[in-house]
Formats: structure tokens, C-alpha cells, sequence
């Protein structure tokens, strides 16, 4: 139980520092649902939180965060991927990048990837796949998914949101 406990709250760091990045660049944070009910009461700069998906299961599935942008353009779904030590998350990773695939409506797709606890491979085969777009066909070949660290996050928001 300590060990499903603890990592949970290591994930949840890993969506604190993108609130805490994100925010501190302008964006509104907000549930996807609560958003969904009343459009019209936010603003264009938003990061919409527990945002859903129907998953290649056929199962409705939740992604962290969903970043939107007037001012940048931006419509970007963001999934939060953290491993402290040897557990399952690594094993999800395949399942993970069918749906950003094949479900998820979304052309950008960032998949944010960190810690140490990952098998040997695991964070490797999940680049390769996102760069030789393994599994992709003429309907989803246009995808453009991002696989970044925190600190590559951190990088990339600082470049993008000048």
C-alpha cells in the first residue's frame, strides 16, 4: 500500500511542476469538465486538467492535461508519465503510444517522461517509436508527438512561451 502511495505522490510532483511551469507562463487552470460546462466564462490561454479519451480499448481514459492557445496556437494534449522505481508504469508505455495514435483526438501530443525507475529500454523504445512513427497509417501519420524529461519540458516551455 506505501508503495502504490508513494508512487502516486511522485506523479502528482511531476504535474505540479507543470502546473507550476505553465501557469507562472499565463495559462488558467481548470478541470476539462468544469470548462466543458461553461466555455464562454474562460479566456483563449488555458490548461484544462483530467481532460478524456476514448482509449483503444474502447474504455474511456483520462490524460493529465490539455494545453490551449490562441496566442501560440497551440492545442497540445500533455500525459504525465513518472517511474521512481521498478514498477508497471514502463509496461503501460506500448498502450500509452498506441492511444496517442490511434485515439486521441489531438494532432501534438507531448508524452512527459521522468525518473529513474524505468527498465533498461523503456523511455529508448518509446523515442524510437514516436520517431519512426512505428505503428502509424495514413490516418494518424500527420501526429506530431513529443516525448520530453522535465527538463526537456522545462526547455521547451521557456522557448515556446517568450
Amino acid at each position: 500500500m506505501a508503495q502504490g502511495k508513494n508512487a502516486n505522490t511522485s506523479g502528482n510532483q511531476l504535474e505540479t511542476a507543470v502546473i507550476a511551469v505553465l501557469t507562472k507562463k499565463g495559462f488558467e487552470l481548470e478541470n476539462y469538465r468544469v470548462w466543458e460546462s461553461k466555455k464562454e466564462q474562460y479566456g483563449d490561454e488555458l490548461l484544462l486538467k483530467n481532460v478524456p479519451f476514448e482509449t483503444i480499448y474502447g474504455h474511456r481514459g483520462n490524460t493529465e492535461f490539455l494545453l490551449v492557445s490562441s496566442k501560440y496556437n497551440l492545442r497540445i494534449r500533455i500525459e504525465c508519465k513518472w517511474q521512481q522505481r521498478s514498477g508497471s508504469v514502463d509496461e503501460k508505455l506500448p498502450y500509452l503510444y498506441l492511444n496517442t495514435i490511434e485515439t486521441m483526438p489531438e494532432k501534438h501530443i507531448m508524452i512527459l517522461i521522468d525518473g529513474d525507475g524505468f527498465k533498461a529500454g523503456a523511455k529508448t523504445w518509446l523515442r524510437k517509436a514516436v520517431k519512426e512513427k512505428l505503428y502509424t497509417n495514413e490516418t494518424n501519420r500527420d501526429k506530431v508527438i513529443m516525448v520530453f524529461s522535465l527538463a526537456d519540458f522545462f526547455t521547451w516551455a521557456n522557448k515556446t512561451f517568450v
